[in-house]
């Protein structure tokens, strides 16, 4: 079964335009123009075509320099894959075990996937393919690594800032509020219920979109603004800022949440954001997800937290989540993909801004920006206890401190 490109395309970072076309401009064109043909090439088992569009892909690869093609390396061994499904059902297995791997040479680390996709039985019972898949397995099998990092330290002493939260009568975030009559979104329910609310509010208002960078300025007013009058949407970032300001707007605590992956081999690029949401009445932070309409529950339907949900899924507890989870009302999510997949491999480690408030991401001249990032202990790089990264464009300073201790990183 394919892996659809338009899935991994979020990733990409729009370039300022020149009068000449850059490499990344190139690279960025052909896939607005072309990237659909690797699809309609895998559904119709045009290996022609599909290598055609393969040759060009790479020639425009080759000359994106080493940071540009971050985020296209993630395409590309997804291009690999899929030719490695064609080959596999065209019973090529010399060809199909190639392309696998230089599949998982460029990054292909879904283990997962790799298990129950039927395009593969001509190969999976190959020695080379048992070979890869064992390799795979080291790197890409995410519930078995998060199982294995699953230990934190609650002694851990090292000092952090203290997590704070605006209040909800600052002036943007009063504006914020009444502009787009928050109260009336949030309703007149439980805490909860306003929670919700305002997360499908969020959702429907705004598409997800990974194929674009956030707007410069990252304020839920600006970013909306941008947004209708732009006919765009956000990346999963952008859309948890918004709802992150409209909660703290409401008197609501809510933190963004980066989640990230181990990356031992320093090829997966992507991670998810998704927020933090203090329940006063539940005494406990609570999962939610803007770009996915997600939100997690136990067997006994009490909603959960992200700390809860981790620990659930290390424990191989029961997880339920809500029905109505999908991205840009179009895929429905199901439990297996969303958390024992995807965010089985995000929920390795866990970065959260020290500061909740309007506006804190957006580029200012000489701006610090701190951040806290929770580590399990078999993470292969713990020192530091600070990092300080100094960037010219701005004069900025980013700033991230480390601990092992759970306890501190969630304090209610």
């Amino acid at each position: 079964m394919k892996k659809p490109l338009a899935l991994f395309i979020f990733l990409l970072i729009v370039t300022q335009l020149f009068a000449q076309p850059t490499p990344s401009e190139k690279m960025e064109d052909f896939m607005t123009n072309k990237a659909e043909g690797f699809n309609t090439a895998y559904d119709q088992r045009d290996l022609k075509t599909f290598n055609t569009l393969l040759s060009e892909y790479l020639s425009n690869y080759e000359n994106l320099s080493a940071e540009e093609k971050g985020p296209y390396t993630y395409i590309l061994n997804n291009i690999y894959y899929n030719l490695t499904c064609i080959y596999a059902l065209s019973n090529d297995k010399k060809m199909a075990i190639m392309n696998l791997s230089k599949a998982i040479d460029a990054g292909y680390n879904d283990y997962r996937h790799v298990q129950s996709d039927t395009d593969l039985e001509s190969i999976r019972n190959e020695k080379e393919f048992l070979e890869l898949n064992r390799k795979l397995k080291a790197t890409g099998d995410y519930l078995d690594i998060l199982k294995r990092a699953h230990q934190y330290n609650p002694a851990d002493s090292r000092p952090i800032p203290a997590f704070g939260y605006q209040p909800s009568d600052h002036a943007n975030l009063t504006a914020l509020r009444e502009g787009f009559k928050l109260d009336s979104i949030a309703g007149q329910g439980s805490d909860v219920l306003k929670i919700l609310n305002l997360l499908h509010w969020v959702h429907d208002l705004v598409p997800h979109d990974g194929m674009h960078g956030n707007p410069e300025v990252k304020n839920a007013m600006s970013m909306l603004e941008v947004c209708k009058k732009e006919n765009r949407g956000l990346n999963c970032r952008g859309l948890s800022l918004v709802l992150n300001e409209c909660y703290l707007a409401l008197g609501i605590k809510s933190r963004i949440v980066t989640c990230l992956p181990k990356d031992s081999l320093k090829i997966d690029v992507d991670c998810h954001v998704i927020n933090s949401v203090y329940s006063e009445s539940l005494n406990k932070w609570l999962w939610i997800d803007p770009t996915f309409e997600a939100y997690v529950m136990n067997e006994k339907g009490e909603l959960l937290s992200i700390e809860e949900v981790r620990e659930r899924l290390v424990n191989d507890k029961p997880l339920i989540l809500n029905p109505d989870a999908n991205w840009n009302n179009q895929s429905q999510q199901t439990k297996e993909e969303y958390l024992e997949n995807y965010m089985a491999k995000n929920l390795y480690m866990l970065e959260c801004p020290v500061s909740s408030e309007y506006n804190m991401e957006s580029a200012a001249e000489g701006k610090t920006y701190t951040y806290v990032r929770l580590l399990p202990l078999d993470y292969f790089a713990q020192d530091p206890h600070k990092e300080e990264e100094k960037r010219d464009k701005g004069n900025t300073t980013w700033v991230t401190y480390k601990t092992n201790n759970a306890g501190v990183f969630w304090e209610r």
